[in-house]
């Protein structure tokens, strides 16, 4: 999953090397310290993570960032991995229901998620990380989602997944452009979702 024009970081884990063994009580908190600076960093739109600088900021040492982290896209990959897994959950209920409306149930709550979560939707727009278990989770979800959707007529057979992450991301960064507006998200999702219709001329 990446932004238009942005490099997709596949191949990466949700976290640094070790991830699946326990942590240390000392070594979890230094993770989550570290993450907590990253997080108020990307949600205040700085997206460069220097992870010497989260080192700093959080008092540990910069090898102990490296140990939990090795790269910045690591440190993303981990920083969005709640929030995709709240974005699966919500493909899997939308897939769950009636397929004629199971695609604007999804990206209802998935704005209502990216403006929950400026920390993903950052992320995401900056081309965030498109593996790890939440991320092929979400994926396959939405796969579902648009093969019931297809079959009930109510989307064009050309809109793939990858349309769908990329104009939920687009939708939300036009409602939250210019003057403050309630309604203009759901306007935008209103004619998005007249476009993504099947052509019945």
């Amino acid at each position: 999953m990446s932004a238009p024009g942005v490099p997709s970081s596949r191949g990466l884990v949700a976290t640094g090397p070790g991830a699946s063994a326990p942590l240390r009580a000392d070594a979890a908190r230094n993770r989550e310290r570290v993450l907590a600076v990253a997080r108020d960093a990307v949600a205040s739109g700085d997206l460069t993570l220097p992870l010497n600088t989260l080192a700093r900021r959080a008092g540990v040492g910069t090898g102990t960032v490296y140990r939990h982290f090795p790269t910045r896209a690591h440190l993303a990959a981990a920083l969005a991995e709640p929030g995709l897994a709240g974005l699966r959950d919500a493909a899997r209920r939308a897939a769950a229901g009636d397929p004629a409306d199971a695609l604007a149930r999804f990206l209802r709550d998935g704005l209502a998620a990216l403006a929950r979560d400026r920390v993903l939707a950052e992320v995401l727009g900056a081309g965030g990380p498109s593996q790890g278990p939440a991320a092929d989770e979400l994926l396959t979800a939405l796969r579902r989602l648009l093969v019931g959707a297809r079959g009930a007529g109510t989307v064009r057979r050309d809109v793939t997944v990858d349309d769908v992450l990329r104009l939920l991301r687009g939708v939300d960064h036009a409602a939250r452009t210019g003057a403050p507006d309630p309604g203009r998200g759901e306007r935008y999702l209103g004619l998005l979702l007249v476009g993504l219709r099947p052509d019945r001329g």
